[in-house]
Order: structure tokens, then sequence, then C-alpha cells
């Protein structure tokens, strides 16, 4: 864990055990360059301690491009709650209050949303002890909501932008989109590409999501044993991160990858890997950013949902100029994009 931190090129880390829950949090800064570090809380158990703190920093730098790239005003973070195996349900709630008292004494250096195994419920009860640095409240309690489905509105616009690449329009029609996993992002992004006219596949494990996608829909259903071999225009990775690999990589069958998990890439070298396949990789910290940038724009810029919504649209630019500086300098989109972000942070640090 030393070297972990030692070779991590963020800022700051700040742990803290919970006693009563057996809890651990852990609440990574990776960059303040552009602003407050802002960034989801993500609840869950972890094979150990190391697994949960490597998941906090690469989200946390994840959350930096994505920010970066977006010329948006915040710095990125991530808070990670590992919950012990024996964790006590009826601890949820005080572990909450005790999570937002440390987003409160850290006095808005990182300020919190939801994440995988966190709601909007959820903030309101962070919120009660570590408001106003709580983002994603429900609208009952002053916020905006959820915020997957902006994250699927910016998805959808850079799947425009990759169906502009491979074949000069941007219309989704009759395109085969493959979308993995049916959540908070994956379902209201099926409901966009349908609108569109896609033909969409999907993957999923939970029972009531297959059902009610495979039964009440009649969306074919892919198990998630074959998804990486089954036939697809636009592979939408829309579940948890690392799945882009040496193993799924040369069986994928797709054109292009544009999903909303964050770090699907497993090793950098996996962008390579997909070049020389000739898939075209939309790079996750670009396509993703829409929730976060709506949500924050709204609760504490004064966006309108229109002004929200024609942000969460210049995704499909950004994109684009990702993929022509990969075509013109003959480099993969994972190193178009991270250029784009270093020259904004550059340019952040010089002033």
């Amino acid at each position: 864990m030393e070297s972990l931190l030692r070779n991590w090129n963020g800022e700051s880390v700040i742990i803290r055990f919970d006693r009563p829950s057996g809890a651990w949090i852990i609440i990574a800064i990776h960059s303040t360059f552009l602003g407050p570090a802002i960034g989801g809380t993500r609840m869950k158990s972890y094979p150990n301690f190391k697994a949960a703190l490597e998941d906090a920093l690469q989200l946390a730098a994840s959350m930096t491009y994505k920010f970066a790239a977006a010329d948006f005003p915040s710095g990125g973070g991530k808070a990670v709650i590992a919950l012990p195996s024996s964790f006590d349900i009826h601890e949820r709630p005080s572990l909450l209050r005790h999570y937002g008292t440390l987003l409160k004494q850290l006095g808005g250096l990182f300020q919190a949303g939801p994440d995988v195994g966190t709601s909007p419920a959820d903030m309101d009860i962070i919120a009660e002890t570590g408001a106003p640095f709580v983002f994603c409240r429900t609208p009952e309690k002053g916020g905006a909501g959820g915020s997957g489905k902006w994250t699927a509105l910016g998805v959808f616009h850079g799947m425009q932008a990759v169906c502009k690449q491979l074949f000069d329009n941007e219309s989704l029609r009759e395109r085969v989109v493959m979308v993995q996993g049916t959540g908070s992002v994956g379902h209201p992004l099926i409901e966009l590409l349908l609108k569109d006219g896609a033909e969409v596949l999907f993957s999923e494990v939970n029972q009531t999501a297959i059902q009610h996608f495979r039964d009440k829909l009649k969306l074919p259903f892919v198990p998630p044993k074959r998804v990486y071999d089954t036939p697809c225009d636009i592979f939408a990775p829309c579940a948890l991160g690392g799945i882009l690999n040496k193993d799924t990589i040369p069986r994928l069958k797709c054109t292009a990858i544009a999903g909303a998990a964050n770090n699907q890439l497993a090793e950098p070298t996996d962008a390579v890997r997909l070049m020389k396949r000739n898939i075209l990789y939309a790079p996750d910290f670009i396509i993703s950013i829409g929730g976060a940038m709506a949500i924050i724009g709204i609760e504490r810029m004064g966006w309108s949902t229109d002004e929200a919504r024609a942000k969460v649209n210049s995704i499909k630019q950004t994109m684009l100029r990702v993929f022509k500086l990969a075509k013109d300098d003959h480099i993969t989109t994972d190193a178009a994009a991270k250029r784009i972000v270093d020259s904004r942070l550059s340019r952040t640090e010089s002033k």
C-alpha cells in the first residue's frame, strides 16, 4: 500500500475507520487545480483494504480527467466506503452521518455525490451532517435528484459522435447497440437509444431487470458470459470497470466502444490493443461526465434544465475533437483525450 500511495500522482488521501460499523472511509483528492475536488461516494465490500484504496485512487484520477476534458471548474476526487463482510445494515444511517461529519470537517475540500452503492436518498442522510458539501439530494430535500439520466444523455451524445466518425451520420437508427448493465445509467440510455431507432441488446445479472427488459420490452437478452462474443455496432459498458483487457479484447465483435462505466481499460496498453483491432474507443472519462456536470451546474451554478442539456450536448464535440486528434497524430483515442486533459491542467497550473 505504501508503494501504491507513493506512485499515485494525486494530492492527498484521507482515511478514517468507523469503529461502530467496522467500515473504512477513504477520500482520495486527486486534483484541485480547476476547483474543489468533487466525486461520487462508492459503498461496497472489497476483498481487502488495499483493493478499496486502489479503487479510490483510480476513480479520483478519472474524475480529474472528466472535469478537465469538459473544461469544467471542478477538481477530481472520490470517496470509497469499504464495508466489512459482516456489515450490519442497521448501522448504515449512522455510518452515512459519520461520513457527512468528515465532509463537514474538510470544509469543502471534497464535495460528494452518489456512486455505486449509494443513492440520492443516502445523500439526504449524509447532508444531515455534511451539508452544504453534498450533491444529488432528492428533490424533496432541495436537490436535483439522481445523475443517471444526465450521464446517459452524455453517453448518447458520445455515441452520436462515434456514428459520425465511423458512418458519417450521427443517427443511431438501425445501429446495433449492446448495453452491459441496466442500472441508473443503462436504463435511461436504453430509452434514448430506442427512441432514436437503435436495435438494442442488453446484458444484466439482476433477475428483476432481466424480466423487465426481456419480457416487458421484448429486448434480446445476452447472458454475461456471451457479451464479448456477440456482434454489434457499439458496445456500451455501463456496469463496473476493468472489463476491457487482454482476455476480453480479442473476443470483441463490435466496431466501437462507448459506455458509462468508469475505468473501462484494465491497463493503459489496452487502448493500443483496441486500436490494433480497429475498434473505436470513446474514452470513458470523456463520455461519462454528463451526470456530474449537469447536477453541479443545476445545484451550484443555477443552470436551468435547458442549459444543463446544452452543456451535456457539448460532449459530442469534445469526442469528435478526440477522434480527430487521434487520427491526425496516429495515437490512441485514450492518449488523445489525456493530451487534451494535460493541456488544460498545465494551463491552469501556470496561471
